[in-house]
């Protein structure tokens, strides 16, 4: 049998992919992942350049990356889900269409960081988005829901943020309050998206005339995305 995992490592990664990486889903209930036991996690890069542009205010540049990398990932879990149908397995790509996505979007049914957790590519960070050893949070993600027996990494549960407060400390809204998170922990409870969105809002019209909601500061701050786009 076709090495499945390295089929679909390589064909992404060639695409465009940052980070691809297969997550056991059977601990969530069937309905939350459409009766599919497998999580393919994908994940694509902003470019350096443009989260070190976000220190004090949201770019153009930063929303013309969020809408091409949005469009990226949408044609690489189509991808993906392409191979493993011509494998003879059942695929679900989980695109925008289908699931919706990013600031218009306050809560999927399955998000994708919860998947790129189960599939051991990062934690939740502080400030609810997912946080990776390699990237920080200046990633995006999109995944695959599928039956093939794909190789599963070990899965992470708790955060990895420990007493760090910088993204608490500079977050506009106050939306973060600074607890850890761990698996099985809802958002509201260590997060305001409400408020997140209120001043993600007002900061894309301070930053480049509005026409979204979008902000960054949380990833451009946090010391794992620092690490990354500074070298």
């Amino acid at each position: 049998m076709r090495d499945l995992n390295a089929l679909l490592i390589d064909e992404l990664t060639a695409h465009g992919a940052a980070l691809v990486a297969f997550g056991d889903l059977t601990e969530l209930p069937p309905e939350v992942r459409g009766g599919l036991p497998v999580g393919v996690c994908v994940a694509v890069k902003y470019p350096k350049e443009v989260i070190r542009g976000i220190a004090d205010l949201p770019t153009s540049e930063y929303f013309d990356a969020y809408n091409r990398l949005n469009e990226r990932l949408d044609a690489l879990v189509l991808r993906g889900a392409e191979i493993l149908l011509a494998e003879g397995y059942a695929a679900s790509a989980q695109t925008r269409e289908r699931v919706g996505a990013g600031e218009d979007s306050n809560s999927t049914t399955l998000p994708h960081k919860t998947v790129a957790t189960r599939a051991g590519v990062g934690w939740i960070g502080k400030s609810a988005l997912l946080v990776t050893e390699r990237f920080g949070s200046m990633i995006r993600l999109s995944s695959i829901l599928t039956d093939a027996p794909l190789e599963c990494a070990a899965p992470i549960n708790e955060s990895k943020c420990g007493a760090c407060t910088v993204c608490t400390n500079a977050c506009p809204a106050g939306a973060i309050s600074g607890k850890l998170w761990r698996v099985g922990m809802e958002r509201e409870e260590f997060f305001n998206a409400v408020a997140c969105r209120k001043a993600a809002h007002e900061r894309a019209v301070l930053g480049f005339g509005g026409g979204a909601t979008i902000c960054g500061k949380c990833i451009e701050v946090c010391p794992y995305t620092r690490r990354y786009s500074e070298n």
